[in-house]
């Protein structure tokens, strides 16, 4: 299918609040044709990371091939045509190609969605990860949260939780499995609990939260 895409210098995941700034013409563009589909449709782009190149601009940055579609929430318009949005990641997708024929000043994708299975083992390891998870922050002298029952949904808390480099929280995205995400954290989650116990970092961590993007 066809999706209309916003690349960032982030990842997005599913369940995660993304609020954005948008001022580029083109992704005006992008808002104000959400905004004219008809009542009861659902207005959704897709947010895929960018793995080098700039956000703005007029040439295409390269991107990576997995993403995540986003669903418009709130919009906040201003007078001189500027919005401030809230969406919320909904579904992983992979982008086959660019479509050059949309004829969209924002780039448009032709994606095919995939499937999030649970995968083998997945009760323990969400146990296991949600242990750690406690522990990691904990350490980092953050208040400690309890965690749903989901595993999936844990997954992707811990995904857009931890302090993670770009291409990292990629590879989370990316697993074809909760049980393989939630493998991957667990050795993410060994070693940062390990740096921090060794040097006393105390980087800002949120919970599901991420701060405002501007295109």
């Amino acid at each position: 299918m066809r999706l209309p895409l916003f690349p960032l210098g982030s990842v997005l995941v599913p369940g995660l609040v993304l609020p954005l700034h948008v001022f580029e013409e083109r992704y005006r563009v992008l808002v104000n044709a959400l905004l004219a589909l008809p009542e009861g449709a659902i207005r959704q782009f897709g947010v895929i990371a960018i793995r080098s190149g700039a956000e703005a601009g007029q040439t295409i940055p390269e991107l990576y091939e997995v993403g995540c579609s986003a669903e418009l929430r709130e919009v906040t318009p201003y007078s001189d045509g500027r919005f401030d949005i809230m969406s919320v990641g909904e579904s992983r997708f992979r982008l086959l190609e660019l479509d050059q024929d949309a004829g969209t000043p924002y780039l448009t994708g032709l994606v095919e969605f995939l499937p999030d299975p649970d995968g083998a083992d997945v009760e323990p390891l969400r146990q296991d990860v949600a242990a750690q998870f406690a522990d990691y922050r904990r350490r980092l002298q953050v208040d400690v949260t309890e965690l749903p029952e989901d595993a999936r949904v844990v997954s992707y808390l811990i995904a857009a939780a931890m302090v993670l480099d770009l291409p990292e929280r990629q590879q989370l995205l990316e697993q074809p499995t909760t049980a393989d995400r939630l493998r991957a954290e667990s050795e993410l989650l060994r070693r940062e609990r390990a740096l921090v116990g060794a040097f006393r970092a105390l980087p800002a961590v949120e919970l599901a939260r991420e701060r405002p993007g501007a295109n």
